[in-house]
């Protein structure tokens, strides 16, 4: 695999409440697609207060992170870089309704794993159904893991 680009470093999480997932619905490329809260990380934050930020800027929700979910590579057709998404299980804590969501979020919704497989033509990549299937297979790594130096 070649690019001419360096990767776009992603910073993505699954909050799961009740049997329903975080998600958002989003315009990418003229299109609406539904995704994890996601989004580019920022050089001076770890990944796990980039995960944070994300979350509430996408969704209005703040939320505590947990664990490591997994990291994942996905190079999308057309594109001259690859995504590296780094995904972490979190908590939701508190909602604001009166913040305003980030530009070409449409809106911050709570689905079943059976309605986002429905819905599976709307994702944004083959990574939001991947982080779902692994995080319900188990999958957990220690925030340890990551270690900012």
């Amino acid at each position: 695999m070649s690019w001419t680009e360096s990767p776009h470093i992603v910073l993505a999480t699954v909050i799961e409440r009740g049997g329903q997932f975080l998600m958002v619905e989003e315009l990418a490329d003229g299109e609406q697609v539904l995704n994890q809260p996601a989004g580019h990380w920022e050089p001076g934050e770890t990944f796990v207060e980039g995960a944070i930020r994300e979350t509430l800027e996408e969704t209005a929700w703040q939320v505590r992170i947990d664990a490591l979910l997994g990291v994942y590579v996905h190079h999308p057709e057309g594109l001259d870089y690859p995504f590296v998404r780094i995904a972490f299980i979190g908590t939701p804590d508190t909602f604001d309704k009166d913040r305003k969501l980030d530009t070409g979020i449409l809106r911050s919704c709570w689905m079943t794993d059976a309605e986002l497989r429905e819905q599976a033509v709307r994702h944004r990549s083959p990574m939001v159904q991947r982080c779902i299937d692994d995080y319900r297979a188990g999958c957990r790594l220690p925030l340890s893991a990551l270690a900012h130096l």
